[in-house]
């Protein structure tokens, strides 16, 4: 994927996606903190990281604070994916209940491939097949349980939470 990215990526982008790779494929579950500036490109490196996880059969799951950062994510993913047998769900409050039990039922049955979305995310009734990637985004306006509700919805997913500031606890946790 990345050489049909519409730029180039830079060297820290590069390396860091190595690092990723070479985490993904050690056999233990990768608990990552993907630290940079606002505009640095951490949304890339962590689609490079979905689809990874996708192409070994995993479902992934990106959840950010705020409905419109989700919708950000959601648009600007949608762009950059050129594979679009690739499916990608937004899962946020202000859907409609049909369409979000809609969405609820293909994450289940494992027809999601990448469902990106906010709190709603970690409602009861979201349910993954194989989730198998977590990705965070400004983990640091999520408490501790609630990025932990996201987490228990797999069977020990490999993590990556992305910030441009981040929190001591979480410094001292990865």
């Amino acid at each position: 994927m990345v050489g049909s990215l519409p730029f180039s990526l830079t060297s820290a982008q590069e390396r860091v996606v190595k690092e990723i790779q070479d985490d993904l494929q050690s056999g233990h579950p990768m608990n990552r903190l993907m630290q940079g500036d606002v505009g640095s490109g951490k949304t890339v490196v962590a689609l490079l990281t979905m689809m990874m996880a996708i192409s070994a059969g995993y479902q992934t799951a990106l959840m950010a604070p705020t409905e419109i950062l989700a919708q950000q994510h959601f648009f600007n993913i949608q762009e950059l994916l050129v594979d679009k047998s690739i499916r990608v769900e937004l899962l946020i409050g202000s859907l409609r209940v049909r369409e979000k039990e809609g969405i609820h039922k293909k994450v289940a049955a494992g027809k999601v491939d990448l469902v990106i979305g906010t709190h709603a995310l970690i409602q009861e009734q979201v349910q993954f097949k194989n989730l198998g990637l977590v990705v965070i985004d400004e983990q640091h306006r999520f408490g501790v349980m609630q990025r932990a509700e996201l987490i228990q919805k797999g069977q020990i997913p490999h993590v990556l939470v992305m910030t441009a500031t981040p929190i001591p606890r979480t410094l001292a946790l990865t």
